[in-house]
């Protein structure tokens, strides 16, 4: 979406993608914890210099780190806490975040050295949630998401149910260029105030320098409190795989976006082009409008995302009816994998030996809109996938799906050797989830 003075004159949404969709943000979740920050600073619950270990006193380990005692709020907001390494598994792989974090060697004296950090931001959540005795998400809804017309999102917890701050949010991409407008506005939303100017103003201007081995040239102009300074006067939150909340007051523009980029060099590409194809042609005395657009909204409205043709059933597949086929041991605990098919429907049955089983449902005819169970951020939650199924030749089963809420598309490979198959997993884009191939035999006795 691109507003220009609030107006939106430009937007899409792939298909199968729909502008209602909910859209997990990633490490853009953070600059939404940066104003809630500002909100419950300028409402004093706290204050930007607070010590960090002054909310968690029972947390503390034995023999804390020398320069843990020096870290404030302000430091976890401008990364800069001190950690010379990133500390994001020796804290994930813990059950309390918390103890974790103040656990750690803080190597630095707090404000000299900046690391980007996650769980910075998770600590801004969990004291947060200290000080006002409500989660993240209550917090916010009436101060911020209801003001700005966005329904109660999900947002992904510790082990310990804090809210993780850091990753983990989902928003609809209106609500990112709702957001946007709020702060390119110095935190005014359709006339009612939601966060200061005065924090606006301190979360994007430089408070930490960003620009050690750093090449990409918007990323290497400092960094605020949870934003990325741009070049130009230019500010942004950002996300894994391209989300993107991109501010620029001198031209009274917002864009946001949701993408599935291979590389966050990619967005650094977007973001060339942005400059070079929207910010540099401006005419500051003409907005055009949507009407202006026509051809362009048309071209938009025609891209899709690839997806299988629909195409019928050939007469000479096997397996028409139903089938087991129990598979090989494997590091994935796929234990079978049942098929079921009538006519254009095929479902799919996947049994592990240690999560609950997955009915996966496709048309050879069309889309299909389905309820899965696959990972967000941090785990598996139940979401919404389109899935699309094709014969690629009478032994080779094709089953995409995409789980809109998040970038990741998943294919299936079914290779049929009677009584052999062999399975492969494949998906678009992913931090931690692997591809892999697995084999298995047809269970005659079934």
């Amino acid at each position: 979406m691109l507003l220009q003075d609030g107006q939106a004159t430009a937007q899409f949404w792939r298909k199968p993608y729909r502008k209602d969709c909910q859209q997990l943000l990633f490490s853009l979740s953070k600059s939404f914890t940066s104003i809630a920050v500002g909100i419950a600073w300028d409402s004093g619950y706290l204050d930007l210099q607070d010590k960090v270990i002054s909310f968690f006193s029972d947390q503390l380990p034995d023999h804390p780190s020398l320069h843990l005692a020096q870290m404030t709020v302000h430091h976890l907001l401008s990364m800069n806490t001190g950690h010379n390494d990133n500390i994001y598994s020796a804290v994930a792989n813990e059950t309390d975040w918390v103890k974790a974090f103040l656990s750690l060697e803080v190597q630095h004296e707090p404000g000299s050295y900046y690391r980007y950090s996650t769980h910075a931001t998770y600590m801004l959540s969990a004291i947060i949630e200290k000080v006002t005795g409500e989660s993240l998400v209550d917090f916010l809804m009436p101060r911020l998401f209801e003001p700005l017309g966005i329904p109660k999102p999900s947002w992904e917890t510790c082990p310990m149910g804090i809210t993780a701050g850091g990753m983990g949010l989902s928003l609809s991409t209106e609500g990112i260029a709702k957001f946007g407008q709020m702060l390119l506005d110095k935190g005014v939303y359709e006339g009612r105030r939601i966060v200061s100017e005065s924090y606006i103003d301190l979360a994007t201007q430089e408070q930490s320098d960003n620009r050690r081995g750093e090449s990409r040239i918007d990323t290497s102009q400092g960094y605020g409190y949870q934003f990325i300074l741009c070049r130009r006067g230019c500010f942004r939150g950002d996300g894994s795989f391209g989300q993107l909340c991109f501010v620029a007051p001198n031209e009274r523009i917002v864009i946001a976006a949701t993408a599935s980029f291979t590389s966050m060099k990619q967005l650094q590409t977007l973001l060339d082009l942005i400059y070079e194809h929207i910010m540099d042609p401006i005419d500051p005395d003409h907005r055009p409008s949507l009407d202006d657009n026509s051809e362009l909204q048309q071209r938009l409205a025609n891209m899709t995302c690839p997806v299988p043709l629909p195409e019928p059933t050939p007469d000479d597949i096997p397996n028409r009816g139903s089938a087991c086929y129990i598979m090989d041991e494997n590091p994935y605990h796929l234990q079978e994998l049942n098929l079921f098919m009538k006519e254009e429907q095929l479902e799919v049955q996947l049994i592990y030996e240690n999560r609950d089983n997955t009915m996966l449902g496709f048309d050879f005819t069309k889309p299909v809109s389905i309820q899965d169970v696959f990972t967000k951020d941090l785990s598996l939650h139940q979401q919404e996938a389109v899935t699309y199924a094709e014969w690629q030749d009478k032994n080779t089963l094709k089953l995409t799906l995409f789980y809109i809420e998040t970038p990741y598309v998943v294919t299936y490979i079914i290779k049929f050797s009677n009584p052999s198959i062999e399975l492969q997993f494949r998906i678009n884009v992913s931090l931690n989830i692997e591809d892999y191939t697995i084999t298995g035999k047809l269970n005659s006795y079934r």
